[in-house]
């Protein structure tokens, strides 16, 4: 795996409190005829068309090479996740902005924020859950890692936007709850509209966080650092091999290419070389199952 957790649990987890929390804020806008809370509506619903889009992405990246595509098609999730990270940064970010600007300039008292306070409260639940979850799979993949180290080296692009995508839900919800309260206590309706514009500017933030890294794998990143050095070392441990002269690792989804330029420990013929090369390309496969392609090439010891 590219980096240890199971995206998929942790999509549909998301997917779950997105699609709850949109209906709930759809029978709030029913019942007090709400033009906000129906365009948060149509917001939420739109998050859950994100976890659809990762889902999609991560069926495409299971298909089986072909003759245009020989490295497989491992790299569809990154594309997947970028343009996410894309709406993130636009249906999200931008367009919280706009609305907290607009309420900036034209403050409208708050009408019946009680329904506002109940369905934050919980949407706030909703997407702990859904937090949770996603930093359980997160938790596995980091070890003994911080989260920042874990978010720039892992390799596991959905779970990445997962992460981002629920911390900027958990902590814009409490944003809007803190700015719906303020508002009320002091009767001041500027406090909504900062409160907005700190959501935008938090969506942007982690949206733009989140494409780097996207970007980064899609450009064509090496295996997590950490797993590289594992693999190091076991061939550097491999009686055959007596030095690793360079070691190249592609991340393509949830499997790697490995290409191996290695000093072999003796001078032998050309079918005792190759069944080394074979004994030491199964048992390193075996040892990183994520491996699906390797290229060994063997070179001698330098003449003394």
């Amino acid at each position: 795996m590219a980096g240890g957790g199971d995206s998929t649990r942790a999509i549909f987890f998301a997917l779950g409190a997105n699609f709850a929390i949109a209906v709930s804020k759809g029978v709030a806008a029913f019942f007090t005829g709400s033009s906000a809370m129906l365009a948060e509506t149509v917001h939420s619903l739109a998050d859950c068309g994100n976890q659809l889009l990762l889902l999609l992405g991560m069926r495409q990246a299971k298909r089986p090479p072909s003759p245009d595509y020989p490295l497989g098609y491992g790299k569809a999730i990154y594309f997947w996740s970028f343009l996410v990270a894309l709406m993130l940064f636009s249906v999200g970010g931008m367009f919280s902005l706009y609305e907290g600007i607009h309420k900036l300039q034209h403050p409208e008292p708050l009408k019946q924020w009680w329904w506002a306070a109940g369905v934050l409260v919980f949407g706030i639940v909703a997407e702990a859950f859904s937090m949770r979850a996603c930093m359980q799979e997160v938790n596995k993949a980091r070890g003994s890692r911080t989260l920042w180290q874990w978010f720039r080296q892992s390799r596991q692009a959905e779970l990445v936007v997962i992460f981002g995508e629920d911390l900027a839900a958990l902590f814009g919800l409490v944003f809007a709850l803190v700015a719906v309260i303020l508002s009320v206590v002091t009767g001041n309706p500027l406090w909504d509209a900062i409160g907005t514009i700190a959501i935008g500017a938090l969506l942007v933030v982690v949206a733009v966080f989140v494409a780097v890294e996207v970007k980064a794998m899609l450009i064509g990143q090496s295996v997590d650092p950490q797993r590289e050095q594992e693999m190091r070392h076991f061939i550097e441990a491999r009686e055959e091999v007596g030095r690793v002269i360079s070691l190249i690792t592609l991340q393509l989804g949830n499997e790697v290419m490995v290409a191996i330029q290695a000093e072999m420990s003796e001078r032998q013929t050309a079918h005792h070389l190759a069944e080394e090369i074979n004994r030491v390309e199964r048992a390193f496969k075996a040892q990183f199952p994520e491996v699906r392609w390797s290229f060994f090439e063997p070179d001698l010891k330098p003449q003394v």
